[in-house]
């Protein structure tokens, strides 16, 4: 019985090790690091509520628009987060490559699945 126990231990600790060192981040740096929807809406949801565009209608984030404006790939919405464009400002010294990255693929997937 107590061979099992130990040898439960052991290999309980095993995974625990084998875990740890396999996750790319820790849970303390994932915790605090906002997700593409809290920089989403920290950063761009008052201009784009619901992927809307309270400044200029066409200029929406609903995938049609996306579509026919160009932008309809997570590359071209980064470089626009990036760099803005016309009445968009860039976010490039507001937000870090990953937060854009982060952004960029929120704002793509809600898009596809029509900011639902």
């Amino acid at each position: 019985m107590i061979k099992q126990l130990k040898l439960l231990l052991i290999s309980l600790i095993i995974s625990v090790l084998i875990i740890s060192i396999l996750m790319p981040i820790t849970l303390a740096e994932s915790l605090n690091k906002p997700s593409g929807q809290q920089i989403f809406t920290i950063n761009c949801a008052g201009c784009h509520p619901h992927g809307n565009n309270i400044i200029r209608r066409g200029k929406n984030l609903k995938i049609k628009a996306l579509q026919k404006n160009g932008y309809d790939s997570v590359e071209q919405i980064k470089w626009l987060v990036t760099n803005g464009k016309n009445n968009m400002s860039a976010f490039n010294d507001r937000l870090t490559e990953t937060e854009i990255n982060q952004v960029a693929n929120y704002v793509l997937e809600q898009a596809k699945n029509n900011w639902q």
